[in-house]
């Protein structure tokens, strides 16, 4: 029989601390108060010292509020009727709907175990032609949106939820403002993608402690519909916001910190959610594409850094688009090779054409004199960067290699291209076949 406390011997912030016995990390506790009760998560213990972090906050409370643990750890109920709906970054319903109580799930477990995972083997399309053509997105990978803010890192998720080729999409927001949260539920209700579609949104009004259980609640749920068979993409943002939440506890318990502030386990606080991509054998699988904004555009701020050693690439959003340099899927070649034959001819040709474009582009800001070559470059990379880097371009992957074949004649030669004689013959578009003069 779980005992109850009523005596508070401390209260920093959001978090109180407590004198109690038999109590477990990461165990909840029901705060109960003359307003009403609210749920504790207990995130120290120190010998019968006990500090837990008040969901709804601390504000109003008294230090004799009685403290009911509950045994238990946070779980979140699993139910196909979860599709279509909105919930807070507690788990509670954002949309006004019924609660969902049933079936409930723990949060926060361990990663699938590496002998139980399979190779990546199947390619997730998303119509945009910087991922699909040139840094395909794989089933089960873990890739990060690397941005600064004020890129259109949101309505690119957006875009990627309402067109991927998978059965479910979990979105998961971390200190979103609220104008943002309207935009992604209006345009998943509008799409009629929300059907297939449960948000977890945490705004930047919301406790900070809601932030850092996002990630946990989208992926418990997310691995339950997996093993069930379906294929699920979790779109994560922002990273930074919830490490920054990690940080702000941390401070609050007084943990040494280490680089600039940061707590010195913030690499296996990240790789614990990333982790969790997998492809189950015989099941479905468990997607992450999660941003992460750089403060200051810096790659080596903690968040990035660490991050890059934990994913399988990266995507580099920078001036409206994908970036093609820095920009890396390290999976890409377990699935682009099972697509069409000239996909990875194309993909290699048009980035090294694009890196001679820019070298061109140089020499024009220099002042340097413009050869019959380089005008040839100048005009494939205005069409490359308007016709496939846009964001807006929306085209199925066989269309899109077809239009990369069309750019190619429109402006080169092709010899010029460095594309094998087989594939020009077979792929080279008809009305083109002399080249471009």
């Amino acid at each position: 029989m779980r005992r109850i406390y009523n005596k508070i011997e401390q209260i920093v912030g959001n978090v109180i601390t407590v004198i109690a016995e038999d109590v477990s990390y990461g165990e909840l506790a029901k705060i109960t108060t003359a307003e009403g009760s609210s749920i504790a998560q207990v995130i120290r213990l120190e010998g019968d010292r006990v500090s837990l972090q008040v969901l709804a906050g601390t504000r109003g409370m008294s230090t004799n509020a009685e403290i009911n643990f509950l045994g238990h750890s946070m779980k979140t109920p699993f139910s196909k009727f979860l599709l279509g709906r909105i919930f807070t970054g507690s788990g509670e319903p954002r949309d006004k709907g019924p609660a969902i109580t049933e079936n409930l799930i723990d949060i926060g477990g361990p990663s699938v175990n590496p002998v139980k995972r399979i190779i990546p083997e199947n390619m997730i399309q998303t119509g945009i032609p910087m991922i699909d053509v040139f840094n395909t997105l794989v089933e089960s990978q873990k890739l990060p949106i690397f941005s600064i803010a004020g890129e259109p890192y949101n309505p690119l998720l957006a875009r990627i939820a309402l067109q991927a080729k998978v059965d479910i999409i979990i979105l998961g927001g971390m200190g979103l403002k609220y104008d943002d949260y309207l935009f992604f539920r209006d345009i998943l209700e509008k799409s009629g993608a929300i059907t297939r579609s449960i948000l977890f949104i945490h705004t930047a009004a919301d406790p900070t402690v809601e932030c850092i259980l996002v990630p946990d609640l989208c992926l418990a749920v997310a691995e339950q519909f997996a093993l069930q068979g379906k294929r699920v993409l979790v779109l994560l943002t922002d990273m930074t916001n919830f490490a920054d939440s990690i940080k702000e506890i941390a401070n609050t318990m007084e943990q040494i910190p280490s680089n600039r502030g940061y707590p010195g386990d913030l690499y296996s606080q990240l790789a614990s959610r990333y982790e969790k991509a997998v492809n189950f054998e015989g099941a479905g699988s468990i997607t992450i594409l999660a941003v992460t904004t750089m403060p200051g555009d810096d790659v080596t701020h903690p968040i990035p850094d660490n991050t890059g050693y934990i994913t399988e690439g990266q995507f580099y959003l920078k001036n409206g688009r994908i970036e093609p340099f820095g920009s890396l899927s390290r999976l890409k070649q377990h699935v682009n090779n099972k697509t069409r034959e000239d996909h990875r001819a194309i993909m290699d040709s048009m980035i090294q054409i694009y890196a001679r474009y820019k070298e061109s582009i140089e020499k024009q800001s220099m002042g340097f004199r413009m050869s019959a070559w380089d005008n040839k470059l100048l005009k494939y990379g205005e069409r490359f960067e308007r016709e496939m880097m846009d964001l807006n371009v929306n085209i199925p992957l066989e269309q899109a290699l077809n239009l990369g074949w069309q750019i190619l004649a429109d402006c080169f030669q092709p010899a010029e291209t460095g594309i094998t004689t087989r594939l020009i013959e077979k792929f080279w578009p008809a009305a083109a076949r002399i080249g471009a003069s």
